[in-house]
């Protein structure tokens, strides 16, 4: 999908129609900076109304209730339980022809449940976790993964095109999720594998930051080693992307797997690790500090073996 075939909303009077974002967290804030960008008047909203105050600096307004004055709502918030608390609490802004466009990675069964309630008022529900860290969104690099009415999603091209480099609508409600988390499982095991090649690498005399150079020109290559390989080699555990957030995600798989009747043996250890890294009081740092609670581990391994 190119950018230039895409043409913004505006109203009679062709002035751009005003977006909401609920939710400015990571990634939300990233989102709302894409619109802010493309010259979109952005309406905001967040539970905790400091996390606002840098995106009003570069022309958002604040809202009380975005669904009010926006037709058009991007939601991103933890989880979705958070979501249906929150349009809980705005539902006086619902109505009919409105569309919202939920970023949170969120449980399948629930996002399809969600998506049915909504449609009964007459809102357009399309789930669309972001498949990026909140760096690569905001650098126009993030995958878009869409699921609900495809005549509403259409409707929408041109905020996706906005928000991200690229967007696949998967299907019915629900889908979305599911293939985010697909997503998430390979990644966040090129995430850890990335982390003990390094550690192997360091172990056995050969520098980090070598050992990443080869990596990245041969076959074992992935897009991981060019978003989190550095992080891992300086230390810089600054954060793109939480580790407890890929922790929920990861329970989020084993929950999906147990209903489909599969076992995920190599996800159900990466969930032991990420709450190994958890219990080191890592779980706000960046997902790249996974390499820590794998280095605590190694360690103690080995002094047990003395």
């Amino acid at each position: 999908m190119s950018r230039d075939s895409i043409t913004p909303v505006v109203n009679g009077d062709g002035e751009q129609r005003p977006i909401g974002v609920i939710g400015l967290g990571l990634l939300g804030t990233a989102l709302c900076e894409r619109l802010l960008g493309a010259g979109y008047p952005v309406r905001v909203f967040n539970r905790t109304r400091k996390k606002a105050d840098p995106l009003i600096a570069l022309g958002a307004q604040w809202c009380d209730n975005p669904f009010e004055s926006c037709d058009r709502v991007v939601v991103c918030l933890y989880t979705t339980d958070v979501v249906e608390e929150v349009l809980h609490q705005m539902a006086e802004g619902l109505r009919p022809g409105q569309v919202i466009i939920d970023t949170t990675t969120g449980d399948p069964d629930q996002t399809s449940a969600l998506g049915g309630r909504l449609a009964k008022l007459g809102v357009d529900y399309l789930e669309s976790p972001i498949a990026a860290s909140s760096e690569q969104t905001r650098r126009g690099e993030a995958l878009a993964i869409v699921a609900g009415p495809q005549a509403a999603y259409k409707n929408c091209l041109d905020l996706f095109g906005c928000l991200a480099a690229k967007s696949f609508h998967v299907g019915p409600w629900g889908s979305a999720a599911k293939m985010k988390l697909v997503n998430n499982l390979v990644l966040g095991l090129n995430r850890v594998a990335l982390a003990e090649g390094m550690l192997f690498a360091e172990s056995i005399g050969i520098p980090m930051s070598k050992a990443l150079s080869v990596l990245k020109e041969g076959n074992a290559y992935s897009v991981v080693m060019d978003v989190k390989g550095k992080k891992m080699v300086e230390g810089d555990f600054s954060t793109q992307a939480k580790l407890s957030q890929h922790s929920k995600d990861v329970r989020l798989m084993l929950e999906e797997a147990a209903r489909a009747g599969i076992s995920l043996p190599l996800s159900s250890l990466h969930l032991q690790l990420l709450g190994q890294a958890e219990n080191l009081g890592l779980g706000d740092l960046d997902n790249s500090a996974i390499i820590q609670a794998l280095e605590q581990g190694a360690r103690s391994e080995v002094e047990l073996t003395k």
